[in-house]
């Protein structure tokens, strides 16, 4: 008896076909990458990056050009990772809302799995780059951030106080923290009217988008202050936010580390986010343009007046009269102490160096 062997062909499977032909694993990698770079938040990325550039470039000490763009690279990559993570928590609550429902992991093209992997490598990756290229305090707020943002307001905050926003602002704004510390080794004073900036300016940003997702927001369980406390009293929370960043938003120009075309600028817009959100305060309830509106210039205000400090703050490095920063220094012991010292500008205060999002 004669026996052939007969060689069967099996159909590969959809997620191994692109276009009906067979993929190789370069090209389902590359079909795929959109869709771990969405996983990023790569809008929040942005803005992150931007605003610890800033931190950076004010700095009274300035890294040189590699290590700028390497310290650059591992914040953003943390904030990346950061927005990696909370997509992945998440991804049984954008399922159902219409605005995340097409998300990579709810849409079925990235798996949790995957997705978990893929932001723990990313964070650990920029955590330790930053810690080995710049500094260990830069990489330890860095870390913090991540922590934060990850866990203590997505897993924590989010699902259970409708101040969720308010305290998980911490985590957003930290990126100027990081990249001063980032180039001086260590906290300042001016880093931190930076962070304050930012955290008076993310409730009224995140509120004026949840006003118009309410129902979203309720059917997926999140108790946004819309949702649990209603109209009225999100846009009085909008409004005092609004009021009480106007003043802050000032302190770089009081404190001399901006110029007058800072000082002008954050009148201007401090002055257009209160018209705003006194207008959205009066709109009726069927009104969804205002609170749209507030929604779409809080982005332009931040990143506007982010620009007008990078232009004005670096002619002032040299200059500033501020006359002391305080410092948080975490000695071998474990303990810390808060210390004021005189300002010295230039890089002759390099010893200011300890050897981000």
């Amino acid at each position: 008896m004669e026996i052939s062997a007969v060689l069967v062909s099996r159909p590969l499977p959809a997620s191994a076909r692109i276009g009906g032909e067979r993929a190789t694993p370069t090209v389902q990698l590359s079909s795929r990458l959109p869709d771990f770079i969405t996983l990023m938040k790569p809008r929040v990325m942005v803005l992150a990056v931007f605003t610890a550039l800033v931190g950076l470039m004010i700095a009274p000490v300035q890294l040189d050009p590699f290590l700028k763009s390497v310290a650059v690279l591992a914040i953003a990559a943390g904030a990346g990772a950061a927005g990696v993570l909370n997509m992945w928590y998440d991804a049984d609550v954008d399922a159902l809302m219409t605005r995340t429902a097409m998300r990579p992991i709810p849409g079925g093209r990235v798996s949790r799995t995957e997705a978990l992997a893929f932001g723990l490598a990313l964070a650990g990756g920029a955590v330790t780059v930053l810690g080995i290229a710049v500094n260990i305090k830069a990489a330890v707020l860095l870390a913090f951030a991540i922590f934060f943002y990850v866990v203590v307001y997505t897993v924590w905050l989010k699902r259970n106080t409708p101040q969720n926003i308010v305290i998980g602002g911490a985590a957003g704004a930290l990126p100027p923290v990081i990249g001063w510390t980032a180039a001086t080794g260590e906290l300042g004073f001016e880093p931190l009217v930076l962070f304050l900036m930012i955290f008076l300016w993310t409730p009224p940003h995140f509120w004026a988008l949840s006003l118009n997702r309410t129902n979203e927001y309720a059917h997926a369980g999140i108790p946004m202050l819309p949702v649990v406390a209603g109209r009225a009293a999100t846009t009085r929370q909008i409004l005092i936010y609004s009021v009480l960043l106007v003043p802050i938003s000032l302190l770089p120009s009081v404190f001399g580390f901006a110029g007058p075309i800072y000082g002008a600028t954050a009148v201007i817009c401090g002055a257009i986010l209160v018209v705003l959100a006194v207008q959205l305060r009066r709109s009726r309830e069927t009104d969804r343009q205002a609170a749209h509106r507030l929604f779409g210039f809080s982005i332009v205000y931040l990143f506007v007046l982010f620009a007008a400090l990078l232009t004005s703050g670096g002619s002032n490095r040299q200059s500033s009269p501020l006359s002391a920063r305080f410092s948080w220094t975490a000695v071998e012991t474990g303990q810390a102490e808060w210390s004021a010292r005189p300002l010295r500008f230039g890089r002759s205060s390099a010893c200011m160096r300890a050897d981000e999002v």
